[in-house]
């Protein structure tokens, strides 16, 4: 009897040991060590391009969302960028022809290896600041992917992918990819992906995750910084702790123009700085004209100048931005749609993003600023793909009772709420 009991126990246990494990999820990598991509065939005129194309979008962008946000903005273009771009890998005809419209991305024979460069160089360590980012995909552990397609996505983007469940542990999948973006972003960037944006019909979901911290080379006095007017418009005023720093012998990159001023500050390492782009008048002034060509106009007149005295405020604050509707209006509609191409990515046109969520934080205090992003792109299968012998009363009908040997109609009506 004992013995039986036993041997039920351990069959029990080893159900038990099963079922955990079938929900049991894992990281594609540790959060804090990316992988290394192949940047074999890059060069300087390829990462360049790459540059110049991220750049491009992120001016691109900022006037999109200049037209739909009120108050501050903040975003990364390199994270969008990032996770557009695996997600192009995927893509084909109209959908690709889209998504490289609006990242404005080279050919790939360029784009690989120079993204892979690029993404290597934001990952090398410093002992003077931190900044590191990863890409990764969570794919529906029995939804196949092309080899083709997981193999060019990890060798130039260093995208590993996780296996989730979708479908019987939805909740769980969504927890598990919010936490890991956490981990890459130094907690500031949690929850990411919202309730209700994953489903049991996701099938694939890419994100990218940026992490900076670095201090300024020439740190502002903290004894110095004072509660001063800060013009919202001309004629709304707040007090706001504005920093300040006497620059005694340092020279900073700086221009004074028609419209704006420019100054640049660097933070320790000398790899990083803040562009800071100041209008002599009213923001709108210059908004309606900024661009990258414009971008390079300002900085192609900055030189090295002693300044007098430098103001800028503290300001922490925190952003998101649900983009299917800012990236259709760009110019890729498609691609979330029930025509969207990704075969690249299954083999199958059964596949359209979702959504596409982009959160980000930034602190500038006086010793330097924290700046964290990360993107989500959410694929799921297409409507399109449902079995055409299904019938779904779901809406609106009209019904008959005939007679069925002739067709009489005994009786005739239409159901436009069944509860009544």
């Amino acid at each position: 009897m004992n013995k039986k009991i036993l041997i039920t126990g351990l069959v029990l246990l080893m159900i038990g040991i099963v079922t955990a494990t079938t929900i049991l999820f894992f990281f594609p990598y540790q959060p804090n060590q990316p992988p290394v991509t192949n940047q074999t065939d890059s060069t300087p005129q390829g990462m360049q391009q790459v540059v110049n194309a991220n750049n491009q979008f992120s001016f691109d962008l900022y006037a999109q969302l200049d037209k739909s946000e009120q108050g501050n903005i903040f975003y990364s273009p390199y994270s969008i960028a990032a996770a557009l771009a695996m997600t192009a890998e995927g893509a084909n005809g109209k959908t690709a022809d889209e998504i490289q419209s609006v990242f404005h991305f080279p050919e790939q024979s360029v784009l690989r290896p120079n993204f892979a460069a690029i993404y290597n160089n934001l990952n090398q360590r410093s002992s003077v600041y931190q900044l590191s980012t990863g890409n990764a995909l969570w794919v529906q552990y029995d939804y196949p992917l092309l080899d083709e397609y997981t193999s060019t996505v990890e060798q130039y983007y260093g995208g590993k992918v996780a296996n989730l469940d979708f479908k019987q542990a939805t909740e769980q999948s969504r927890q598990t990819i919010n936490a890991f973006i956490e981990q890459q972003t130094n907690n500031k960037i949690k929850g990411i992906i919202p309730q209700g944006y994953i489903d049991p019909m996701t099938r694939l979901v890419l994100t990218n995750a940026i992490y900076f911290k670095g201090t300024w080379a020439w740190e502002f006095d903290k004894s110095e910084t004072r509660d001063q007017d800060f013009k919202i418009t001309p004629t709304n005023v707040v007090k706001t702790p504005m920093m300040f720093m006497d620059p005694n012998k340092a020279r900073f990159l700086y221009a004074a123009t028609d419209d704006a001023q420019l100054l640049e500050l660097p933070y320790k390492g000398d790899k990083l700085s803040m562009l800071i782009i100041l209008p002599t008048e009213n923001l709108d002034a210059i908004e309606s004209s900024l661009s990258a060509e414009k971008l390079n106009q300002y900085k192609s007149q900055m030189k090295a100048t002693k300044l007098d005295a430098i103001y800028l405020p503290k300001f922490t604050f925190d952003t998101k931005y649900f983009m299917k509707g800012t990236l259709s209006a760009l110019g890729m509609p498609t691609a979330f749609s029930g025509a969207a191409d990704f075969s690249g990515m299954s083999g199958k046109k059964d596949l359209q993003i979702s959504e596409v969520i982009h959160q980000a934080f930034v602190s500038v205090d006086e010793e330097g600023t924290e700046a964290a992003a990360a993107t989500a792109v959410v694929i799921r299968v297409s409507a399109a793909i449902l079995p055409t012998n299904v019938f779904r009363a779901d809406h609106p009908f009209i019904f008959i009772i005939q007679e069925k040997a002739k067709g009489n109609i005994l009786f005739m009506g239409r159901v436009t709420d069944p509860r009544d």
